[in-house]
C-alpha cells in the first residue's frame, strides 16, 4: 500500500471518487477473499486440483466478461485465449495420487471466483490512474485482514527472518496489480486476464531451474502451448 501511495503521489494521480472507488473498494474484498482461500486451499486440499481450478475461474470468468461488455475478439484471439486455459491447466498439474487429503475443489471455486470477480472489477476503472486505486484496494484488504484476525484469534506476529521475503513479495504483487490495471486500460479485459492467468508458466520455470524440480511431459506441454497462445493473441490484437 506505501509503494502505491508513493507511485501515485509521484505520477500526479488522483484519488479514486465515483464510480472508481466503489469498484476499488469490491477488488479489495474480492481479492482478499480469493487470494486467502487459495492459500487455505492449498494448504488443506490437493495442489493438483486446487491450482488449475483456481486459475482457469480467474481467467474464464473475466473473459466472459470482456465478451459480453466489449464484443468479442478477433478469430485467432479466442483460439489463443482457450489454447492459454489449456497451458494453464497443463502447467500446474501434480502427479496423481491419493495421500488421504481432500480435493479442495470448494477453496478453489471460491478463490477462483473471487479473483475472476477481482479481474473484472480492475477491468471497469475509468484509467484516470493505475497506482491510486491500488492504495484503496491494498487498505481495504488490510482493514478486512485485520479484522478477521481480531475476530478469529489467529497469530498475527511475522519472524524477523520471514519479513523481508514478504515484502518483496507485497511489491512483486503490487507491480503485477498495477501492471494489469494498465493492461486492461489500453486493451480488452479478456486478452489482459488470460496472459495475466500464464503466470504459473513463470513459476515452473523458476522451480525447475532454482528448486530443480522434475520438468515433466505437462510441463512441457504447458509451456510450448503458451508460447503459442501469447503468438495467436497477440497476432489477433495486432490486426484489430
Amino acid at each position: 500500500m506505501l509503494l502505491a501511495l508513493g507511485f501515485a503521489l509521484a505520477r500526479g494521480e488522483p484519488f479514486p471518487h465515483g464510480t472508481d472507488l466503489a469498484w476499488s473498494v469490491v477488488a479489495g474484498l474480492a481479492g482478499v477473499v480469493g487470494i486467502t482461500s487459495l492459500y487455505r486451499g492449498l494448504a488443506v486440499g490437493r495442489m493438483g486440483v486446487v491450482a488449475p481450478t483456481t486459475g482457469v475461474m480467474a481467467a474464464v470468468i473475466p473473459v466472459v466478461a470482456g465478451f459480453v461488455l466489449e464484443g468479442v475478439p478477433q478469430p485467432a484471439v479466442i483460439v489463443g485465449i482457450v489454447t492459454a486455459l489449456v497451458a494453464v491447466v497443463l502447467v500446474t498439474r501434480a502427479p496423481a495420487h491419493d495421500d488421504g487429503r481432500p480435493s479442495g475443489l470448494q477453496w478453489a471455486l471460491l478463490s477462483g471466483l473471487m479473483l475472476g470477480a477481482f479481474n473484472v472489477c480492475i477491468g471497469q476503472l475509468s484509467g484516470e490512474s493505475a497506482f491510486a486505486p491500488l492504495v484503496v484496494i491494498r487498505l481495504v484488504q488490510a482493514i478486512s485482514l485485520a479484522a478477521f484476525v481480531l475476530v478469529a484469534r489467529q497469530p498475527w506476529r511475522v519472524g524477523r527472518d520471514v519479513l523481508p521475503m514478504l515484502l518483496v513479495v507485497g511489491a512483486l504483487d503490487m507491480t503485477g496489480n498495477a501492471a494489469f490495471i494498465l493492461a486492461t486500460q489500453s486493451g480488452q479485459l479478456a486478452i489482459a486476464a488470460v496472459l495475466s492467468s500464464l503466470y504459473p508458466v513463470t513459476t515452473v520455470i523458476l522451480a525447475i531451474a532454482i528448486h530443480r524440480e522434475r520438468l515433466t511431459r505437462s510441463h512441457i506441454a504447458g509451456i510450448v502451448l503458451t508460447a503459442v497462445a501469447i503468438a495467436l493473441i497477440g497476432l489477433g490484437t495486432a490486426t484489430l
